[in-house]
């Protein structure tokens, strides 16, 4: 009773008191250490249980190869392998079809194949075990011929053994043509309205994308229960792109049919249908679900949680997520990551950097999925120190090796400014799949390295990996930042024609700011009425930036309307219509922009740079004087500047400064964020140590000019990271190639 109820304390307890202990109770306590996930426990007791002098039985070995399976000890199942043959019980089959799973599930498939081929007694669950083990491991061919030997031997084609290997190939990659000749075999038996067997294939063709097929099985069970209705709702609910909303929207109504039919959902039920709240973006839905979740008393069930979080932290109401996440009593290790992963997807990095902190403190273990999060959070924070300790920690816990944590340190080095460590990374990677090539292509385009970015995408269509619609931004990124106009319209029409990507807005914003920065704003205005965004303020804000820089005030002005008609609030179109009459002279124009931003209510965002030395974050804004090293920073700041030849037309921009009086502005040049950001940097960081700034608003013309000349002086490496680009300033040049 206790094992069964998961009390191991109290079974052990009585365990041990016992007077006489026979196999069936040494059988119950490795059992009971098991199934709660005490594998090594369990291995304990098999192992006293020999050195007892007990008589083990076939469920002894069942047990201990169970507990070998799960923990992938390969070499301990070959022990008990030896110990099976040398009592006598190799050849029984329900021994065979334990040492089949373990031989699989250790990745020794020749292991699994010889104890197959040398037993005498093999039952339906033996050919289905081999039959799983080879869909495993991709091998699809060898699985359809022993498919076939299997109905040559006379095995029966039952509802278990069909299920079975329809399962198997849904879960571990078999091909679609598997999937139709087992169905075949559905068919020909009579199964195919049998409800376990319905169910998987239902299941296989949806994870395969082919929801044709699964709705014309759907239609013909005769009587579907809520197992059928789940699986047709979870592969309605799978699908995440833009087109496939519509569909999504098919899992929320099979969902009230089931309602209708009176089925009570179960956890996996609420599970996909909150997943399909979150795709088509229905979070009022969703909430109502969650109140139909506390009807059936499923509020703290595994699967439930995350996806409650998920769906708060998407309808950005993270605190309703947090006030769930404190009241469940079951928080496993898949909540707390669901929590850390909304804080990030919220910008509250320095919260998920303190939950994983917490986390750790409290002795729990994370689990690569938590330090991806962590890792992004790290990134968009730029604190390279400490994403540098969570990649100590990963690779000293073995995490390193997955690819979802390699990934997420490329993404990490790179927007701390570190492009040859994340570089350094990518090459080190096992396995690189689409994730780690779009990362490293969008890291060279925002630091500028155009060229690597686009070499680097011929290497990957050369290995054949199929690039996706983020990969195709990081190339139009690359072309934009690169000025290399022809190039970039011959991957843009490559991404639709040879990869059938259709171009979403930011890939036309690119598009835009491609043709605005080489001064072809005539052809980027009508890219954006011919491009099907041209009510998208993000297109004309692209085109209102390159009027700026062309100083075309006629069309900026045209544009700049266009964009605060589409979006009032914006603060950066304001600032941009601001510094464009600035720079054009024209004060009178630039002071109306002003008063028609205060008019409207829109306050912009000020400008803030920081900088990570020794772990800790030092925050600047202009004229900024509350750091307790602000007498050295100023001090540092002057003499360096007093050793720069000053150029004559070397002027500011005064992005930060619309509330600063137009005579006072001159004095405030070399107050800006960045500039004592990187003093500070020359004060406390070797000479040797590259000088790492962060800033949350574009870089001026003045500070971008003044960090070439401190770069050549100081005989420095500064990197400074602004809203769009990564400048890396080294020998008194720039990375963007004075291309910005």
């Amino acid at each position: 009773m206790y094992c069964k109820c998961g009390d191991m304390v109290s079974a052990r307890h009585l365990f041990d008191v016992m007077p006489k202990r026979d196999v069936v109770s040494w059988n119950s306590i490795v059992s009971g250490y098991f199934q709660i996930g005490l594998c090594y426990d369990s291995i304990d007791v098999f192992i006293m249980m020999r050195h007892c002098d007990v008589v083990l039985d076939k469920f002894s070995y069942a047990s201990a190869l169970s507990v070998c399976a799960r923990m992938r000890e390969l070499n301990v199942g070959k022990l008990v392998h030896g110990l099976i043959v040398v009592c006598g019980l190799s050849k029984l089959a329900f021994l065979t079809n334990s040492l089949m799973d373990m031989y699989s599930k250790c990745g020794d498939l020749d292991g699994a194949r010889r104890v197959f081929d040398s037993s005498d007694e093999l039952d339906d669950v033996s050919w289905n075990s081999l039959i799983s083990a080879l869909v495993r491991v991709g091998l699809i061919e060898e699985t359809q011929r022993v498919f076939a030997r299997m109905h040559q031997a006379g095995m029966k084609m039952n509802s278990f053994a069909l299920g079975s290997v329809l399962k198997a190939c849904s879960s571990f990659g078999g091909s679609k043509e598997l999937g139709r000749v087992i169905h075949g075999c559905v068919v020909r038996v009579g199964l195919d309205s049998d409800v376990f067997v319905g169910s998987a294939m239902l299941d296989l063709y949806a994870k395969k994308g082919l929801l044709d097929e699964a709705v014309k099985v759907f239609k013909l069970m005769p009587d579907p229960n809520v197992v059928v209705f789940n699986a047709m709702i979870a592969g309605f609910s799978r699908m995440d792109t833009e087109i496939d909303n519509i569909v999504t929207c098919e899992a929320l109504h099979l969902f009230c049919e089931m309602l209708r039919r009176g089925m009570p959902p179960s956890k996996f039920t609420f599970s996909s249908i909150l997943r399909a709240c979150n795709l088509t973006e229905s979070f009022e839905l969703g909430k109502q679900i969650h109140g139909l979740i506390f009807k059936y008393h499923l509020q703290y069930e595994e699967f439930i949680g995350s996806a409650l979080i998920d769906l708060y932290s998407k309808a950005h109401s993270i605190e309703d997520g947090f006030r769930y996440f404190l009241s469940s009593p079951k928080q496993d290790i898949v909540t707390w990551t669901s929590m850390i992963s909304a804080c990030v997807e919220n910008e509250q990095f320095e919260r998920a950097l303190s939950m994983f902190n917490e986390l750790l403190n409290l002795g729990r273990k994370p689990d690569q999925f938590t330090i991806s999060s962590v890792m992004s959070a790290c990134a968009n924070l730029a604190v390279a120190r400490s994403g540098e300790q969570i990649q100590s920690y990963a690779t000293k816990s073995g995490f390193s090796a997955f690819t979802i944590c390699a990934n997420a340190q490329i993404f990490m080095y790179a927007g701390s400014g570190d492009i040859d460590a994340a570089d350094q990374t990518f090459k080190e990677m096992q396995t690189c799949d689409v994730v780690s090539w779009s990362a490293m292509i969008s890291s060279h385009a925002k630091h500028g390295c155009a060229t690597d970015a686009l070499l680097l995408f011929q290497e990957m269509e050369h290995r054949k990996v199929f690039p996706n619609h983020i990969t195709f931004l990081g190339v139009l990124t690359a072309c934009s930042h690169g000025g290399l106009v022809d190039e970039g319209f011959r991957y843009f029409e490559s991404m639709q024609k040879e990869y059938g990507i259709h171009p979403n807005v930011k890939h036309c914003a690119c598009m835009v700011d491609l043709l605005g920065r080489a001064g072809r704003l005539t052809d980027a205005e009508n890219f954006i009425s011919e491009s099907g965004f041209s009510d998208d303020p993000v297109l004309w804000r692209a085109l209102l930036s390159s009027c700026r820089i062309h100083k075309d005030t006629e069309t900026g002005a045209r544009v700049a309307e266009r964009v605060i008609e589409l979006d009032p609030s914006a603060s950066a179109s304001y600032v941009l219509l601001y510094n464009m009459y600035l720079d054009a002279g024209n004060e009178s124009l630039a002071l109306r922009t002003r008063d028609l931003m205060k008019e409207h209510g829109v306050k912009k965002e000020p400008g803030l740079s920081w900088i990570e030395i020794g772990g800790s974050v030092h925050s600047f804004v202009v004229g900024d004087k509350s750091h307790p090293k602000s007498d050295a920073i100023y001090s540092k700041l002057n003499e360096i500047l007093s050793r720069i030849e000053r150029v004559d037309d070397h002027k500011a921009d005064t992005l930060e400064f619309e509330d600063i009086q137009l005579e006072h502005k001159e004095s405030m040049f070399n107050c800006h964020s960045e500039k004592l950001a990187v003093a500070l940097g020359v004060l406390l960081l070797p000479k040797s140590a590259p000088i790492r700034v962060m800033k949350n608003l574009r870089i001026c013309a003045d500070c971008h000019t003044t960090m070439k000349l401190f770069s050549r002086n100081e005989r420095r490496e500064i990197v400074v990271r602004d809203a769009i680009r990564f400048h890396r300033f080294r020998n008194g040049s720039c990375s963007c190639k004075d291309y910005w």
